[in-house]
């Protein structure tokens, strides 16, 4: 038998599983759900969907999310450590310090987003240096904006001279952002409202003029703007004249971007020049283009040239991160009066550390490196000669410095164990100045050790895993674990503190975040290694890690959680429908869990490029073996499981969850299967504290009851 026809059998028979699976049996007490089955025909190969009606936002899908809610209600409020847990999380907020990030330094003046955590939404404040917090005056405060803690500063870039600043504010974690202009001096807004300048996923920005007059900006499509293809997020650039309606905005570029285009705006330090960074949704295919003092755009990258970072550098020349050649990454120097990169210089050679970004000051050049998920950073001069590097924590990760004045930077660093601190950094003093700008916790992580292993995946390749735990912890095979991964577009996981971790660790609780195949944690091979079509390598690796933390006397199946989000909720859902038998429960915050509909999705053309299409067969063929709704199979005891959806999400849709849910209740009637669906979160960007709070309350009880766990037993 050939391979498409043995193809064919199997996903005749796991479509008649599908059918199967949906037969409507009640599951412990889970709201039954009706089955209305659709069927597709792709490539030859009949598709059933038995909830496509979740789709839908009509009365009949809000009663049976009513529903479901209800009953997650009543088991999650039931929940004996429940209450403990909103206490001790509320304390390690309440407790804390101020964390500053985002900054942005302009005219002799610090900007950055401050979070207080007694307050639900950050605010931006400026201050004379990062060294005296006596100086910071706040500029915009969402929580006087909108006293409901639903509106957030998405993004904001500051004028040349220091005086004006543009801010992208949504609502409800909508990502859906208008531009607004303050004055710095004191708050004030001005009169100018530029809508649809952000959105989920495709994101947005904003680079002002050299007379600071106006401002380029991102224009998604607006009332009788769209384009033939209907998509919601199509993006092209504009340009805003401050104090004239934004009707009279005028078009820049863009009409020849991909329909999934995703913009970055910089500016040169001379604001003579701007680059406008073109990806081709969220597969790590990137295009540049300049704009010169002439007013010209011309475009200096296309996708094939694998160069997905291009900024200024020193004395009118471009630097670029080249891929070409080079997975690892090399930086190139090319002239930016005829910017020619297939023929520039190599300044920094691809060596056996991933380069995940530079900065150009005066003299030096910065390159923040990533060896497997932590941070170094390497000081070289401007030939890209090697002269030191940065003393930042060990097994710790950075931000890319933020230029101050002549060659000192501003580095924000952070590890696994120590909460986020701010030094400022000068190569000629050569040692770490650390700013007030501390983070101070009430978790306690003096005794945590972070041990780095390995587990082998299903066809050989090294998978590495940060195992957090209590020093002393006995491997007795009984250890309650949660396994946490994500594994795509290139993203990589890195050290990072999460005084909410503590609480598993406080209660005899091990912690594992796993480096998977399709992050960018070894550079673009390991990314390719793990997108497409060659998804299942994720899965593969992720299961190998759960075999490993069993083998090894970790834990053993009845006492391990797998935890992921977004990506990573598809790689939970792929993860317990392939290999049950290893899991006692799941976390799955928003998975993508629809392989067959997600592309449809408003926003959903921006996976293609990571994910493939069911348009083209190899893609449809791995797409449809993973996809874990239509995995499920009909009797079998999944692992119980939380799946999370927000109604706001413009990232994704919260049917995947319904439609997932519904599947699992009544393939798995032994199972525990619980929806929360909330409204006025959206995927997770700009929500409220409370909201978090609230969230990480019932997940964590969740995982607390499901894997035996008492709180404060220890």
């Amino acid at each position: 038998m050939t391979g498409s026809k043995c193809f064919s059998l199997v996903a005749m028979l796991m479509a008649i599983g599908l059918t199967m699976a949906g037969c409507g049996v009640e599951s412990t007490g889970a709201p039954v759900t009706d089955v209305k089955p659709v069927t597709d025909t792709l490539h030859g190969v009949k598709v059933v969907d038995n909830y496509r009606w979740l789709e839908n936002s009509n009365s009949d899908v809000q009663t049976w999310t009513d529903r479901q809610n209800e009953y997650t209600r009543n088991h999650l409020d039931t929940l004996p450590d429940r209450q403990a847990i909103i206490e001790r999380l509320q304390q390690l907020y309440d407790e804390a310090d101020p964390e500053y990030s985002n900054f942005y330094y302009q005219n002799e003046l610090l900007f950055a987003l401050k979070d207080d955590p007694k307050l639900d939404q950050p605010m931006l404040v400026a201050l004379d240096s990062p060294h005296n917090l006596a100086s910071e005056r706040v500029i915009v405060d969402p929580n006087l904006i909108d006293t409901t803690g639903r509106t957030s500063i998405d993004w904001f870039v500051v004028s040349p001279d220091a005086k004006l600043v543009a801010i992208s504010l949504s609502v409800g974690g909508s990502e859906d952002g208008d531009l607004h202009v303050f004055k710095v001096a004191n708050g004030e807004a001005l009169g100018d409202l530029v809508p649809r300048v952000n959105g989920p996923t495709a994101g947005g920005d904003v680079a002002w003029s050299s007379d600071r007059s106006g401002f380029f900006y991102s224009h998604y499509p607006r009332e009788g703007e769209r384009p033939a293809d209907s998509l919601r997020f199509y993006q092209q650039v504009y340009y805003h004249k401050l104090g004239t309606p934004t009707e009279e905005d005028t078009y820049e570029i863009g009409e020849s971007f991909p329909a999934i285009a995703e913009i970055e705006l910089e500016t040169s330090d001379d604001n003579r020049y701007v680059i406008a960074t073109v990806a081709n949704g969220d597969g790590g295919e990137f295009s540049h283009h300049l704009r010169g003092p002439d007013g010209r755009w011309r475009q200096i990258t296309a996708h094939d040239d694998l160069i997905p970072v291009v900024k200024f550098g020193f004395d009118n020349t471009l630097y670029a991160l080249s891929h070409q050649g080079s997975p690892r990454g090399r930086v190139l120097r090319s002239g930016i009066r005829q910017p020619n990169f297939s023929q520039a210089r190599t300044v920094v050679a691809e060596s056996d550390v991933v380069i995940d970004g530079f900065v150009c000051t005066d003299n030096v050049i910065y390159v923040v490196d990533v060896i497997g998920g932590p941070s170094q950073v390497r000081v070289l001069d401007r030939k890209g000669q090697f002269q030191k590097t940065v003393p930042i924590l060990p097994v710790s990760s950075v931000s890319l410095p933020v230029s101050l004045d002549g060659d000192k930077v501003l580095i924000r660093n952070r590890s696994y164990t120590e909460p986020t601190s701010c030094y400022t950094y000068d190569p000629g003093e050569g040692a770490l100045l650390k700013t007030p700008m501390q983070v101070k916790s009430p978790a306690d992580f003096s005794d945590v050790e972070v041990l780095r292993e390995f587990a082998t995946s299903k066809d050989g390749t090294r998978v590495p895993m940060n195992i957090i735990r209590r020093k002393g912890t006995q491997l007795t095979g009984d250890n309650p674990t949660i396994l946490y991964g994500y594994g795509g577009y290139g993203s990589i996981e890195r050290p990072w503190y999460d005084r909410r971790m503590s609480l598993w660790l406080d209660n005899g609780g091990v912690f594992v975040k796993a480096n998977l195949r399709g992050g960018g944690e070894f550079g673009e091979e390991w990314h390719l290694d793990g997108n497409l079509t060659n998804k299942q390598n994720v899965f593969d690796d992720f299961a190998a890690c759960a075999q490993y933390l069993i083998d090894t006397g970790y834990t053993n199946p009845s006492k391990l959680a797998i935890w992921g989000g977004s990506n990573g909720g598809l790689l939970v859902g792929a993860v317990m429908v392939q290999h049950p038998e290893l899991f006692r429960a799941v976390v799955c915050q928003k998975g993508v869990l629809d392989m067959m509909r997600v592309e449809f999705d408003a926003n959903g053309a921006f996976n293609v490029t990571e994910f493939g299409t069911v348009s083209n067969p190899d893609h449809f063929e791995a797409l449809y073996a993973y996809s874990p709704l239509h995995n499920v199979k009909n009797g079998v005891r999944y692992p119980d499981v939380i799946f999370t959806a927000d109604e706001n999400d413009g990232r994704v849709l919260s049917y995947h969850s319904k439609k997932m849910a519904a599947m699992v209740q009544a393939a798995s009637p032994g199972s525990l299967t619980l929806l929360r669906t909330t409204s006025g979160r959206g995927h997770g960007i700009g929500s409220s504290l409370s909201d978090d709070i609230a969230m990480y309350s019932d997940l964590y009880a969740f995982l607390f009851d499901r894997l035996g766990v008492k709180f404060g037993a220890e």
